[in-house]
């Protein structure tokens, strides 16, 4: 059964077919009871931009990963403990490797934070739940940084331009 999702900007995404991961049913269970979105690789971007806070999660396979089932279970009580603080987006496991490469997440889980549409920080693997609460507490005090991708732009040049140059 496929279901379409509202959101604010971009219309509707469609939800994603059930999985045979057995963290899925706790990632479905963030959109479904939390209000948490559903964002791509194509829709995170502009899902962080919808002002504030937001925050991604990155489960990952529930094997390799079982961590990811903890965090998708902790995350609607750090909710809880910042009301009103951070919205929440999920990522389908298909689309996982994509959306944490563009941030530079190396581990799974991961939770992304982003502040009015900028990379702010990333958490990785679960915590205890006092370090949990104070790092979130210090990720909604960072400001803005650029994603550990990102580094010096490459600038290309077409074959006139390049034939004045004097660098090759």
């Amino acid at each position: 059964m496929t279901t379409i999702l509202d959101t604010p900007s971009s219309g509707a995404f469609q939800m994603p077919k059930p999985s045979n991961d057995p963290a899925a049913p706790l990632v479905m269970r963030l959109a479904r009871d939390f209000g948490a979105a559903w964002v791509d690789e194509k829709t995170v971007a502009e899902w962080s931009a919808g002002g504030g806070d937001r925050v991604v999660l990155l489960a990952g396979d529930a094997v390799r990963f079982p961590e990811g089932q903890d965090v998708a279970a902790v995350l609607p009580e750090l909710m809880k403990s910042f009301p009103g603080r951070f919205a929440v987006g999920v990522v389908p496991r298909d689309n996982e490797d994509a959306v944490a490469k563009r941030y530079g997440s190396q581990r799974w889980p991961t939770l992304l934070f982003f502040r009015d549409g900028q990379y702010v920080t990333a958490m990785a693997g679960m915590q205890d739940w006092d370090v949990y609460v104070k790092a979130v507490a210090a990720a909604l005090d960072l400001p803005p940084s650029r994603p550990p991708t990102i580094g010096i732009p490459v600038v290309s040049q077409n074959s006139a331009a390049a034939s004045d140059s004097s660098c090759h």
